[in-house]
């Protein structure tokens, strides 16, 4: 690009060179950190690899027609969820479909570069606005653009959230509509450009949408427009965001219905960060899971420090960005502000999740300082000292380590001296002629632009990489793609027969959402969105779950196998990336279960299990014989001893437990507490100790012992486990391997009689379904003539589902227990249940009002866009008749 093309299209080399600047630090920052892809550690940490690689992953099997399931319901995850408001929120942004370019076993790297792309295109738009803002350096823009792109809010916690990337893209943008508005230009392209900013991330766009408009305020208030035009521009903004947010309404309320649905989760209370923490966050190479990643590069942090104290910009542009800046740094730490920045909602993990809008605002603020002229040296002299100050209140937070000083010291050095030869340009082109100033003025700013440039990338590059080290020390971890999870899929391939019975992933899990990334359909499912319908009554059943109640885990019971037509389960060894795993290689299997069809048929309901899953009482045992139908379990009392032989305390509570401690010393650990109990002989031994940590075995168990492994905390409980046969004496001693202090409830264990429950599986099956389609959010099945009673769908009951029986009209779907029921007179040979996502037909109703108010606003544009040219020629042509007329 040769220099006449950058004069002729600053904004267009602006935005290439920011994002230039993003990838190259991005990317040398994890060849530094030796991260995937650069390097054997990975990235997939917390979310990243529960939830959106997994979604991502998904959404390459639906591109591809590999999915089972569409948009309406995704099939594969808790035994079938609505799948749409999942869409909305972790997958509609346009570059989530760059992943179907990929082969599917690189989807660890699709979703990386999306996240290259996603940050880098924050920073061409963040070049774009500035210069959209006031006039300067094109290449000041650009190093300024990365400079946002590159905050530390994008890096520490964005970069493993990429849906929240699609956020810091949408903040400049919605400000340079803000700037149409303001202008009265481009009145309907705004429109399209806020609803894909909210199609894209609607929870990132609402903070966004709140900055831009903070930001339209300041610039009406620094126009001086006149009452009038300000409001007529600011009612512009109103109708620009209030048509684009319709046209995103049918993706918006069936997310906002969903959360609605959705199990409650974790409930926490905000506590603003201590001052020296907050400051700490603006040096490099800081980082906090819990405190607000404020940096912005050395740079544009004096150049915003400067602003105040530059005296050629004017005064109100100083006070009003300034003020600005302070305001909203202060609505970080207010509780009531805080909570409308996040929609009302204290969020659950990361609590300054709107940092980005503050960078954003830094980075601004340094533009109108660099717009105006380099700052003199008082005013950078100001700046540093304010700097200064700010690092040594910082030094007092834990967050700021050793290496962070000679990183901010070189970061300095080359801010403050690209600066003054900056500053040493202008004055000498002043004083100089034109041509004996050419040569000095380039040696003058290419030195300049090689410091700052040098001082950008490397403390950019040094923070990302410390942030992508820590990160792995304070978050749980997970491998991408590798031979574990292709011996998954391939067995699950073979085994899969689905909609004839289900096929579960298995019980040892690699991530939160596995049958996402390596097929079949099981229970596991995680997402912000897991239905509360799901989460109770797996949890009634004896399931375990983590992350509060909302990342549900595999079921391996043969009850609750038969029960949701499980007729495959795959058995794998523990995922060995995780080290507090049993070192263990054994391969992967794949057993199979006779059981019922999807949609089986039961005499009669009872009139307790059209109540839900209230209807469920405190033993899953017998919460599954419920929905079984049949009773199959023996639960005996039980005798725990700890380790010493004595009886353990008891809990407080409605169910005292008995209470299970850790060994303090070894001498302890070779005592373990033990359960006894009596079960018939030959009887499947389970355990089930939701509050209990560590190991479970059967003592004195002839050959092949099962060993159960139990997880549990504050965010956590652990499933049921098979843990073997009875003996034929029917005594049954469990072993107990405790990790930390846990529980035992009574009624823990349970002896599942397996020719009841085969004979119960046959009646299913013989009553049951003879034919089952399923095709995205419909099912229909075929019954036996003359079926009585109630036809139960083996999918939990989420709010949308009707159903109909025979010819009947469709109804809302009754409920069996948390399942799907349809009430069957005797007369009906079929029943079909459609799924809609609640919410949708509301938002399709608003986006169509905004869909048709935006043509008819074309239309009028158009109009008078026709008429003006009109008039126009009109007045050309009268107007020398006039002046004739009128000089006769």
């Amino acid at each position: 690009m040769d220099r006449s093309t950058l004069r002729g299209r600053p904004r267009q080399a602006a935005a290439l060179l920011a994002a230039a600047i993003t990838v190259t630090a991005f990317c040398a920052a994890d060849a530094v950190a030796r991260s995937y892809p650069f390097g054997p550690r990975t990235r997939a940490v917390n979310d990243l690899g529960n939830q959106y690689v997994p979604f991502h992953a998904h959404l390459w099997d639906l591109l591809h027609g590999r999915a089972d399931g569409g948009l309406l319901v995704n099939w594969q995850s808790g035994f079938g969820s609505s799948f749409l408001p999942d869409l909305g929120t972790y997958l509609s942004s346009p570059f989530a479909l760059l992943v179907a370019l990929f082969p599917r076993d690189e989807i660890d790297l699709a979703v990386y570069v999306v996240t290259v792309l996603k940050t880098a295109c924050a920073g061409a738009a963040m070049a774009w606005l500035l210069l959209r803002l006031r006039p300067g350096r094109w290449w000041a823009a650009g190093l300024l653009g990365a400079a946002y792109a590159l905050c530390g809010w994008s890096l520490a916690d964005a970069s493993y959230n990429p849906m929240w990337l699609d956020g810091l893209i949408a903040l400049p943008l919605l400000c340079l509509v803000g700037e149409w508005a303001l202008t009265g230009r481009h009145r309907l392209l705004g429109v399209p450009i806020v609803a894909l900013a909210w199609i894209a991330n609607f929870y990132t766009a609402y903070m966004a949408t709140i900055g831009a408009g903070l930001v339209l305020l300041l610039r009406l208030w620094l126009s001086g427009l006149p009452r009038r035009r300000a409001l007529a521009a600011a009612g512009r903004a109103a109708v620009t965001v209030a048509l684009g947010v319709g046209l995103a309404a049918p993706l918006v309320t069936v997310i906002y219905f969903g959360t609605k649905h959705a199990y409650p989760g974790r409930v926490t209370h905000f506590a603003p960060v201590a001052t020296q923490d907050l400051l700490a966050r603006l040096l490099p190479t800081t980082y906090g899971f819990a405190s607000p990643g404020l940096f912005v590069g050395t740079t544009a942090l004096l150049l915003a420090l400067a602003l105040p104290f530059h005296r050629a910009a004017p005064v109100r542009v100083r006070a009003g960005w300034g003020l600005l800046v302070v305001a909203v740094t202060l609505s970080m730490q207010w509780m009531p502000t805080h909570l409308a920045w996040h929609a009302f909602t204290t969020p659950n993990g990361s609590p300054y999740r709107q940092t980005f809008v503050l960078c954003a605002l830094l980075v601004i603020a340094a533009w109108h300082t660099l717009s105006y002229g380099v700052p003199g040296r008082r005013a950078l002299a100001a700046a540093a000292a304010l700097l200064a100050l700010m690092a040594a209140v910082a030094s007092r937070s834990a967050l700021v380590r050793s290496f962070a000083w000679p990183v901010l010291a070189l970061a300095a050095v080359g801010a403050l001296g690209g600066l003054v030869l900056l500053g040493l340009d202008r004055a000498g082109g002043a004083a100089e002629g034109a041509p004996a100033a050419g040569r000095r003025r380039r040696l003058l700013v290419g030195s300049a632009v090689v410091l700052l440039v040098g001082a950008q990338l490397g403390e950019a590059t040094a923070t990302s990489a410390v942030a992508t080290r820590l990160r792995l020390d304070h978050l749980d971890d997970y491998a991408p793609w590798g031979s574990r999870q292709q011996r998954q899929s391939e067995a699950i391939a073979k085994a899969d027969g689905w909609p004839a019975y289900r096929t579960d992933p298995g019980r040892e899990q690699t991530v939160g959402n596995d049958p996402m990334v390596v097929g079949g359909e099981g229970a596991q499912y995680y997402s912000s969105l897991t239905a509360d319908v799901l989460s109770r009554t797996l949890t009634a059943l004896g399931d375990g779950w983590t992350s509060r109640g909302r990342n549900v885990q595999s079921l391996d019971n043969a009850v609750t196998d038969a029960i949701f037509s499980v007729g495959a389960r795959v058995h794998s060894p523990p995922d060995q990336h995780q080290r507090w795993n049993p070192r263990d290689r054994s391969p992967v299997t794949v057993s199979r279960q006779d059981v019922p069809p999807l949609v089986t048929v039961r005499p009669s309901t009872d009139s307790s299990a059209r109540t839900g899953v209230s209807a469920f009482g405190p033993s899953p045992y017998r919460n599954q014989e419920l929905l079984l139908g049949t009773r199959v379990y023996t639960v005996p009392p039980l005798t725990v001893r700890t380790g010493d032989g004595g009886q353990p305390e008891r809990a407080a509570g409605d169910r005292p437990d008995a209470v299970i401690e850790a060994p303090r010393t070894k001498a302890a650990a070779a005592h373990r507490p033990t359960i006894a109990a009596q079960c018939p002989a030959g009887s499947e031994v389970y355990l089930w100790a939701p509050h209990f940590s560590g190991t479970a075995r059967l003592a004195e168990t002839p050959a092949h012992p099962l060993t159960g492994r139990f997880t549990a905390d504050a965010a956590k409980i652990a499933a049921m486990q098979r843990l073997g046969t009875a003996p034929q004496s029917g005594r049954v001693r469990i072993e107990l391997s405790p990790t930390r202090a846990g529980s035992v409830p009574d009624g823990a264990v349970g002896c599942l009689d397996t020719a009841r429950l085969h004979t119960a599986v046959q009646r299913l099956k013989t009553t049951g379904a003879t034919e089952v389609t399923v095709s995205d959010g419909t099912v229909r099945a075929q019954l036996p003539a003359g079926s009585k009673g109630t036809a139960v769908l083996a999918t939990p009951r989420i709010a949308g589902w009707r159903c109909a029986a025979g010819d009947a009209p469709a109804a809302p779907a009754e409920t069996y227990y948390g399942l799907i029921a349809i009430p069957l007179d005797g007369s009906a040979t079929s029943v079909t249940c459609t799924f809609h996502p609640p919410g949708l037909r509301l938002g399709a109703a608003v986006g169509g009002v905004s869909l048709l108010t935006l043509v008819l606003l074309g239309i009028v544009t158009a109009v008078r866009g026709r008429r003006a040219p009109h008039r126009t020629a009109l007045r050309t042509t009268t107007r020398p008749r006039e002046r004739t007329t009128s000089a006769l």
